[in-house]
């Protein structure tokens, strides 16, 4: 998301969709990033927010250069309605990102039975029928999907609510160092046996790109703050610790956590990874600006 910020023009508006507290940090103070969601004003937020229904949202035609949409499609009850209003406050011109959790991974498994549901409707299980629903629905073509890992962060007794469940005894309470043993394992395991254990979702970028969109796996994420980073921006913070295990600590909060070589994934992921453009590296502007492929 840096280089897409980057990447917009002065005075560009952004609508971060469904974000209560917002989901990335920017600092260019010549853009205007509106967040919206159902929920009342966090009391602390200082960006401008709007309470309102993302499928009706209070807004003009062609409103937006940028469209986030990080974690909600699968809290909206209204989903087709909501991508029509995507495309409707679009401009021609616009990128629209798109998280969401994968039904079938551990991870969301997981999360969803720790928080009984976790407030999703919408259960999505395939990223090329995700793809083709916001294609018809909004009217902006697709333009890569980048698979995304888990690092069980939302597990970590750092960013539990209180009172804490019960359930969490099953993980030691959210021991963070628990949760480091559990991320080492499952990318073993994935390299080993080809399995899913570190996935939790995907990003879909859809419209038009000013930047180059990285689409390659990014398996090193953090336990604590959940974010993910390069290997190359990784490796020179890197130390030789348990047992000669690679770790690193995060560039945003400090966390230990194992490094694990991007190429385990490469090659796993070619199969599910998909784009109109190309199946590994970025995706560039020039490929964004056009009419892509249809995953076939």
């Amino acid at each position: 998301m840096t280089e897409i910020f980057a990447s917009l023009p002065a005075h560009a508006r952004v609508l971060d969709l469904g974000a209560r507290h917002g989901s990335f940090d920017t600092k260019r103070n010549d853009v205007v990033v509106v967040l919206v969601d159902l929920e009342p004003r966090p009391r602390r937020e200082s960006m401008p927010f709007v309470q309102a229904d993302a499928a009706r949202l209070p807004f003009v035609n062609d409103a937006f250069e940028l469209i986030i949409a990080n974690h909600s499609l699968e809290h909206f009850q209204e989903l087709s309605s909501a991508l029509a209003e995507v495309g409707r406050v679009a401009r021609r011109d616009a990128l629209f990102c798109v998280a969401v959790p994968d039904a079938t991974t551990l991870a969301d498994r997981i999360y969803r039975w720790l928080y009984q549901g976790g407030g999703h409707v919408n259960a999505f299980t395939s990223p090329r029928a995700l793809a083709k629903l916001i294609e018809d629905t909004t009217g902006l073509a697709h333009i890569g999907t980048k698979p995304l890992c888990s690092s069980l962060a939302f597990l970590n007794r750092r960013n539990l609510p209180r009172p804490r469940l019960r359930r969490m005894l099953l993980f030691l309470g959210g021991s963070e160092r628990l949760l480091v043993v559990l991320n080492c394992a499952c990318r073993l395991l994935d390299r080993i046996f080809g399995t899913r254990l570190s996935l939790y979702g995907w990003c879909s970028f859809f419209g038009h790109s000013r930047a180059s969109l990285l689409i390659e796996a990014w398996p090193n994420v953090c336990v604590r703050c959940g974010a993910g980073h390069p290997e190359a921006a990784l490796r020179p913070r890197a130390q030789r610790r348990l047992l000669f295990i690679p770790v690193y600590s995060c560039p945003g909060c400090g966390a230990m956590n194992v490094l694990t070589p991007e190429t385990w994934f490469r090659g796993f992921h070619a199969g599910w990874q998909w784009t109109g453009a190309t199946s590994s590296g970025p995706v560039t502007p020039a490929h964004a600006s056009g009419d892509p492929e249809r995953p076939r």
